[in-house]
């Protein structure tokens, strides 16, 4: 089990990695080198930065000029991004910590809802890289398909595919954890009702818990007869 909890913490500390990569990299949309001009042999765009290079090697970036004339889905990209680095980063922590192979976080339970705790931000960081890159590239794949778009149109850049993978691994990494979670739950479950089933066979075996199991029944009822003819046999005696 502890292997699985290993496993699921490569997965997710390797998809962090890629949603940070894709975060920083300019290459979330590039032109192809055949709609280029002369004098600029390709563009590239990302969240951040607009870099356009020539055919000698040199390359030139400028940021974003403010955040209030960008367009609303780069404004959305950007969020969900942040949001998938944040998470991925909890994540990775409450995954050290509630692994079973680490020495804190308590006891094996607690140890086992914080485990479970990481695989949910695992999984909600992944969900975040997974749309905002869905949502870049189908920003693109429309403008690129419609006929009426005249301004210069993009492909989909190596950002896009690196930040799919990302959302992937942190996907499978907190699922991994989530199931290791849940199959240590079931297990101490099943022995806590063992030692309880055995505890109750011994205490019934006991003479003490027959003679409890014994059914008590109501004292018979006193009434005057009775008490008359007790008292007429032991009158003379």
């Amino acid at each position: 089990m502890s292997a699985l909890q290993i496993l699921a913490l490569l997965s997710g500390v390797a998809g962090l990695g890629c949603s940070i990569a894709a975060t920083v990299s300019d290459e979330w949309k590039a032109t192809s080198r055949a709609s280029s001009v002369i004098t600029v042999t390709w563009v590239l765009q990302g969240l951040w930065n607009n870099c356009a290079g020539n055919a000698i090697g040199a390359w030139h970036c400028r940021p974003h000029h403010t955040v209030f004339q960008l367009e609303g889905y780069i404004q959305a990209c950007r969020g969900l991004m942040i949001a998938a680095v944040s998470l991925g980063f909890f994540g990775t922590i409450f995954a050290l910590v509630g692994m079973k192979c680490t020495k804190i976080g308590g006891t094996e339970k607690t140890k086992a809802r914080i485990a479970c705790f990481g695989g949910a931000n695992f999984i909600l960081s992944g969900l975040c890289s997974l749309s905002a890159c869905s949502l870049y590239a189908h920003r693109i794949t429309s403008e690129f398909f419609d006929p009426m778009f005249v301004a210069q149109k993009y492909e989909l850049g190596a950002a896009l595919f690196i930040g799919w993978a990302g959302s992937v691994l942190c996907v499978l990494g907190g699922g991994i954890l989530c199931m290791s979670v849940c199959d240590t739950c079931s297990k101490s479950h099943r022995q806590t009702s063992y030692i309880y089933r055995g505890s109750a066979s011994r205490v019934s075996a006991h003479p003490r818990g027959q003679a409890m199991s014994v059914s008590l029944r109501p004292p018979p009822e006193y009434n005057s007869s009775s008490r008359t003819q007790h008292f007429d046999k032991n009158a003379y005696v």
